[in-house]
C-alpha cells in the first residue's frame, strides 16, 4: 500500500517495516516521529496510520512542497474537489506549470496542488524531468499513467483522518534544528533524509554542496538532543563527514529515469540503536555492516 500522494526518487517509504523495528528497539511506541526532510513522508505517514507513532513532524524547506502539505491538512475537502474537477491534459499540466514557476514566492494552496499536479503528471516524479509521454503524448506511457484520481483521493482522505496529529513546517534544515525541533524531542525519534549527494543537483529543487552536508552533521551533533538516523546515497565525501558515528549499508530499489537498486547509507547516533543483521531478518532489506 502507497501512503503518500506523492511521488519521490529514492522514497524511503518501503523502510517503514525497518522505522517500526527501531522505535520500537528505543521504547518509543506511541510517541514522535519527525523528517526534517519530509518531500513525499510516505514513512511518516504509514507509521501514524498503524498506530506506531501519535504525531509526525513533516517539514520541507521546498515552498511547493510545504504548500502541498499545508493544503492537504488544512483543506483536504477543498484538495479533493480540485482534483476530481481538473483534467489530466497536456494544456493543464502546462497550466500548473505556469503555476508553479511564477507563484512559488510564497506558500499557497495554489502552488501545493501545482506541485502535487506536476509530481503525478513528470517522469519519476521529477519536476525537472519533463510530462509522462511527451508533449506529443506518443510514449508507451500517457500523461494520466500516475494519475490515478480514486485512489489518490483515497490518500488524501487518508491525510484528512490524522490531520490533527501532523505538524508541517516549511523551513530551512538549520531553523528547523535549531528553532523548531526542540518542541517535540522528548518521547521522539528523527529520520533525516538529505538530498542525494551525488545525484542532488539533477534530482531536486533545492540540492546541497559539501559546505552544506558538513553543516547538517555540526547542527546534529550540537543540537538534536533526542534519537536520530540518516540516510544518504553511498559517498566516500559522506563517510568521512559522520567518521565516528555507526554506518551500515542498505540496498533499496528505486526508479529515477531507470529502475535500479542503489546501495545506500544509514547513519546511526550509537550502536544502542543500530538494529543488528539478525534483529532485521524478516523485512525485505538487504543491510549489511560496510564493506
Amino acid at each position: 500500500m502507497y501512503y503518500s500522494p506523492l511521488r519521490y526518487p529514492g522514497g524511503k517509504g518501503k523502510l517503514a517495516p525497518f522505522m517500526e523495528l527501531m522505535i520500537d528497539k528505543m521504547g518509543l511506541r506511541g510517541g514522535t516521529y519527525i523528517e526534517p526532510f519530509a518531500g513525499g513522508a510516505g514513512i511518516a505517514l504509514e507509521l501514524l496510520d498503524k498506530g506506531v507513532v501519535n504525531e509526525i513532524v513533516i517539514n520541507d524547506w521546498d515552498k511547493a512542497i510545504a504548500s502541498f502539505w499545508q493544503a492537504v491538512t488544512r483543506e483536504p475537502d477543498r484538495f479533493i474537489e480540485q482534483i476530481k474537477r481538473t483534467p489530466i491534459s497536456v494544456d493543464e499540466w502546462k497550466r500548473q506549470k505556469e503555476i508553479y514557476e511564477n507563484n512559488n514566492s510564497k506558500c499557497s494552496f495554489e502552488l501545493g496542488f501545482a506541485a502535487f499536479y506536476l509530481n503525478r503528471t513528470n517522469r519519476s516524479g521529477i519536476i525537472k524531468g519533463g510530462i509522462i509521454g511527451g508533449m506529443e503524448q506518443c510514449g508507451d506511457w500517457g500523461i494520466s499513467a500516475r494519475f490515478n484520481k480514486a485512489n489518490l483521493i483515497k490518500r488524501i482522505e487518508l491525510i484528512k483522518k490524522h490531520r490533527k496529529n501532523i505538524h508541517v513546517y516549511n523551513k530551512d534544515v538549520l531553523s528547523f534544528i535549531t528553532n523548531y525541533l526542540p518542541k517535540y524531542e522528548s518521547n521522539a525519534f528523527v529520520y533525516f533524509d538529505p538530498p542525494y549527494f551525488n545525484k542532488g543537483k539533477e534530482l531536486y529543487k533545492n540540492f546541497f554542496c559539501y559546505e552544506d552536508h558538513e553543516n547538517i552533521e555540526r547542527y546534529i551533533s550540537e543540537h538534536v538532543r533526542c534519537k536520530w538516523m540518516i540516510t544518504y546515497d553511498y559517498a566516500e565525501e559522506i563517510t568521512k563527514i559522520y567518521d565516528g558515528y555507526v554506518m551500515r549499508q542498505f540496498d533499496l530499489n528505486y526508479s529515477a529515469g531507470t529502475v535500479r537498486k542503489a546501495s545506500e547509507l544509514m547513519i546511526f547516533l550509537d550502536e544502542d540503536i543500530c538494529p543488528t543483521e539478525e534483529e532485521v531478518k524478516g523485512i525485505n532489506i538487504n543491510y549489511r555492516k560496510i564493506s
